[in-house]
Order: structure tokens, then sequence, then C-alpha cells
């Protein structure tokens, strides 16, 4: 079905481009910061299983997982602030218009830790969206791009990050949400700094409650990059981060 955004312009409802990646009890399942995998376990007890196959009347099951390490999820500003705000509580809009942009990030080496980094810069990403008019939610798929990205253990694995600088950028724009498939915007080891996410939601200054962050996404290579309408579902959990599915819908033009 068409949903028309003006006159020239609409989506086609049916059509829902899926860049989230589910929690998965899998072993191969993607997964960070020293994590095992998600458990989805039946409940039983002496007067109950749940679980059809075994015997029960319905599937009825736990899940155990962690929103900031198992699958797609969105995180607001309480998850750096004293005060554990909820997502749930701050997400009022769903609908956004968005642009997808893909990057390669710059190889430097980090003295303080001894090793090779691999960072996007400021400048790498104002080189692709300049001409671009202000955008709500900012989508960066990193490349090289491969689905393995869905099973990847990012611990211990030193992935990409941001440079801090990049929050000026989306300052500029007034991106309000910001979209990765890397496991942090931060190095995975920063002796606890996380300077992105502080400057992003100046925390502790005056956190910013309608910004979030959006981590472990996976957008195939089949969609190309460009200004999409985002609708970012977010489970209703009262935590500062849950799972999420953010879906893309092509913007088309009315023909002649």
């Amino acid at each position: 079905m068409k949903l028309f955004l003006s006159p020239h312009r609409f989506i086609e409802t049916n059509e829902p481009l899926d860049i989230s990646i589910s929690v998965n009890p899998n072993s191969d399942s993607v997964r960070a910061w020293y994590l095992d995998k998600p458990t989805i376990e039946p409940v039983r007890t002496d007067a109950f299983l749940g679980s059809v196959e075994e015997g029960g009347g319905v599937n009825f099951r736990n899940i155990f997982f962690n929103p900031h390490g198992h699958g797609t999820h969105t995180e607001c500003c309480g998850h750096i602030t004293k005060k554990v705000h909820s997502i749930n509580q701050l997400m009022k809009q769903f609908f956004l218009p968005s642009l997808l942009v893909s990057i390669e990030p710059e190889k430097i080496w980090n003295e303080t830790y001894n090793e090779f980094d691999f960072v996007i810069k400021k400048h790498q990403i104002s080189a692709l969206i300049k001409t671009k008019s202000h955008v709500q939610a900012l989508i960066i798929r990193v490349m090289p791009n491969s689905a393995t990205k869905k099973q990847m253990n990012y611990s211990d694995t030193n992935p990409p990050y941001f440079e801090e600088e990049v929050v000026d950028l989306l300052n500029e724009l007034n991106v309000v949400h910001f979209l990765t498939d890397l496991p942090s915007v931060d190095r995975e080891i920063d002796g606890g700094k996380l300077a992105f996410h502080h400057r992003y939601w100046n925390v502790p200054d005056l956190p910013d409650l309608n910004r979030t962050i959006t981590e472990l996404i996976f957008v195939d290579d089949s969609i190309v990059d460009g200004e999409y309408l985002l609708d970012l579902q977010v489970a209703p959990m009262e935590n500062d981060a849950s799972p999420s599915r953010p879906l893309l819908y092509q913007i088309k033009t009315v023909a002649n």
C-alpha cells in the first residue's frame, strides 16, 4: 500500500527493509562485551511444563539476555547517567527521515594501547553528506560489509569505532538518532571514558533526553546508500536500552 509523504513522494508500506539482528540463542548469534549467548528455555515446575514438544499444553519460555550485547538495540542517555532513564519513556517519535551512508574506517596507530585501531573520522562522514539536507536519523554501514556481522562475537576484537569529533557534525546536522552496525560508538577498551557517548548526550552537564544510539544493526549490501524513511521500533522495556527493529522504507517519486 502506498503511503504518501507529499503529493509527489511516497513509500510502499509492504516493502520494509529490515536492518535489525534478532536476539538468538544459537551459539553463532551476534554478541559482544564478553557475554555468553542468550538463553531461551521452557518454564519447568512440579505443576507446569512450558514446552509443547515435551508434553506441555503451551510454549511458555523464559528469556535471558542483555540488550547491549545481544542483537540490535536502541539506548538513551540513561546508559551513562546516574539516573537510569528509560528508553521506553523517552522515545516519542518512531518514523524518521534518515540517511544511510557507507564508510571504511581509517587505520591509525594507538600509542596508548600500542596497537592499530580502525576509526571512522568526522571528515569521512562530512564528505558524504555535505550536500544533504538535515536528517533526524543517520545510519552508518561500516565497510567492508558481510553477513558474518550477524554471527560475530565482538568480545576482545577491538572493533572499529567513531572519533569523538563526529558528534560535532551530528550536532550541525541536528541528528537525533544515530545508528551503526558496530557494537559500540566508542572503543571497546578505553578505560571507561566513553567519550563519544558523553559528548553525544552532553553528560554530565545537561543530559539530552531526546537522542538515541542504535547499535548492532545489519544493512545488507542490496540496500543502497541514500535517503529513507526509518521506522525505529523499540520494545517497550523500562530500561536504558531495549531490543529494537529499525525498518527502512525507500522513498519513491510519483512518475509524471
